[in-house]
C-alpha cells in the first residue's frame, strides 16, 4: 500500500489550469524524484499535496487520510514536512529557536540535527538570517525533520547553493534514505545526483504525466527531451 497517492490530479491558478491529471505514488521508505523543467507542475504538485492550493479533481491520499478534506496545518500534522523553495527560515530567531519552533514528539530532535548538519550546532545561536545561504537550506530542513515526518518533501534543495554546499546537502538526504527509514519526495533538476538516491522518478511534462519509472532507467531520449536545456 502507498504512503502518499495522487490519481487524477487537476489544479488551477484561476481561470488557468496548471495540473492535467497528475499521478504520483510513494511507498513506505522510498524515494521519489518528481522532475521536468521549470514551470512544468512540479511546484503546484506539491502545493496540492500541502493544502496549499486546492485540487479540482482527483483523489489525494496519505496513509488513508483523504488530503482534499484538509486544511494544510492538519496535513501537515498526518506526518508530511516540507522543504520549501527558496530557504523560509525565520530569519529574526536563531537557529535553535527555528529548530524548536516545529518540533513535535518523536525521534529527530536537537541532537539529531546536529548530527545531520554540525554547522548548524556550531550556529546555535545565531540569527538565521545571519547564516549563509547553504546554512538556512540546512536550517530550513532540520526544521521539517524536527516536525518528525513520515514523509519529506524537497522542493529544490539544493537550487543555487555552492557546489561543496550542494554535496553536502545530497549527502545528508542520503544518509536519510539510509538510516532513518523516510519516504522522501524530492524534486530536483540534477539526474546525476538522484540516480545514487532516488528509487524511482515522476517527470512532468505541461502539468501532466510523460515518463515513471525506475531512476536506472531513466537516460538517453527521455531524459534529452524532459529534461535538457
Amino acid at each position: 500500500m502507498s504512503l502518499l497517492s495522487l490519481q487524477g490530479v487537476e489544479a488551477s491558478y484561476g481561470p488557468a489550469q496548471a495540473l492535467f491529471g497528475v499521478g504520483l505514488e510513494i511507498a513506505e521508505g522510498e524515494v521519489v524524484a518528481l522532475m521536468g523543467r521549470n514551470g512544468m507542475g512540479k511546484s503546484t504538485t506539491i502545493k496540492t499535496i500541502c493544502g496549499m492550493l486546492a485540487a479540482s479533481a482527483g483523489e489525494l491520499r496519505f496513509d488513508g487520510h483523504d488530503l482534499r478534506q484538509l486544511p494544510s496545518h492538519r496535513i501537515a500534522r498526518l506526518g508530511i514536512g516540507l522543504v520549501p523553495e527558496g530557504r523560509r527560515c525565520f530569519a529574526p530567531l536563531t537557529v535553535e529557536e527555528n529548530l524548536i519552533a516545529a518540533a513535535r514528539p518523536g525521534p529527530w530532535d536537537l541532537k539529531q540535527v546536529a548530527a545531520l548538519f554540525p554547522r548548524l550546532e556550531e550556529r546555535r545561536s545565531q540569527k538565521a538570517g545571519s547564516l549563509s545561504g547553504g546554512e538556512q537550506q540546512m536550517l530550513t530542513i532540520g526544521r521539517a525533520l524536527m516536525t518528525n515526518p513520515r514523509l519529506l518533501i524537497l522542493d529544490e534543495a539544493t537550487e543555487g547553493l555552492a557546489p561543496v554546499v550542494r554535496q553536502e546537502i545530497w549527502s545528508a538526504i542520503g544518509q536519510l534514505k539510509v538510516n532513518a527509514g523516510l519516504s522522501i519526495l524530492v524534486v530536483d533538476k540534477s539526474l546525476k545526483e538522484l540516480s545514487f538516491i532516488a528509487d524511482r522518478a515522476v517527470i512532468l511534462n505541461k502539468g501532466s504525466n510523460v515518463w515513471k519509472g525506475r531512476i536506472a532507467d531513466l537516460q538517453g531520449e527521455i531524459a534529452d527531451r524532459y529534461l535538457g536545456v
